[in-house]
Formats: structure tokens, C-alpha cells, sequence
């Protein structure tokens, strides 16, 4: 009986970060995109784009994360904050630390325009 147990709970966290990473915002996306607000498509626009940067993150790091033995669960941990509407958490990241890079980048890229098109004074 203890063994079947086990087997049930290996079973049931094999099937977990699939559904929690990707079943569920799939189908939230889905229900974003027909609903009439842009609220909920913009915490699943900003989930997807989290996910994408996460999930290419652990591609470079794996070797590193190959060594930490609750990484997968911390990942899905993760992930379900991000996803759960409670917490809305893709948002506030996106919000936090992505926009902000990203204006961050787009203000050098400006000031990198303006000063190449500025002439260049010699005395």
C-alpha cells in the first residue's frame, strides 16, 4: 500500500508542472484574448514573456541547476505564483524588473541615436 502511495504522488508531480507551466495559462490565455478587458491579457502576455526568459535561463544554467536537487519543485513553486490570479505575479514582475530594463535599454539605445547624430565638436 506505502509503495502505490508513492508511485500515485511521483505520478501526480510529473503531471503538476506541465499543468500548472502550461495547460492552465494556455487556457487562461485563451480566455484573456476573448474576454473584453486587457487587464488578464496583460498578466498572461507578461507570464508568457517570464516563462520564455525563465525557461531560457535554466537552458544556460542547467548544468549549475543539475545540482540542486529541489530545483524543479522551486520552479514550479515559482511558476504557480505567477500564475494563480490571487497573486497576479507575472504582472509584477513584468512590471518591476522587465519594463524597467527595458526602458532602461531603450533610453541608452535613444541617447546612443541622438549623440551619433549630434556632429562632433573639435577644438
Amino acid at each position: 500500500m506505502g509503495q502505490q502511495f508513492w508511485d500515485v504522488l511521483a505520478h501526480l508531480n510529473t503531471l503538476a508542472g506541465p499543468t500548472i507551466m502550461l495547460i492552465y495559462p494556455l487556457y487562461a490565455s485563451v480566455c484573456a484574448l476573448e474576454s473584453k478587458t486587457k487587464v488578464d491579457d496583460e498578466q498572461w502576455l507578461a507570464y508568457w514573456i517570464i516563462y520564455s526568459l525563465l525557461t531560457l535561463t535554466e537552458m544556460v544554467a542547467e548544468p549549475i541547476l543539475y545540482w540542486i536537487p529541489i530545483w524543479y519543485q522551486l520552479k514550479v513553486a515559482f511558476v504557480a505564483w505567477l500564475v494563480l490570479p490571487q497573486f497576479h505575479g507575472a504582472a509584477f514582475i513584468y512590471e518591476k524588473y522587465v519594463r524597467a530594463q527595458l526602458k532602461r535599454y531603450q533610453n541608452a539605445q535613444k541617447e546612443s541615436a541622438e549623440g551619433a547624430m549630434s556632429p562632433n565638436k573639435k577644438n
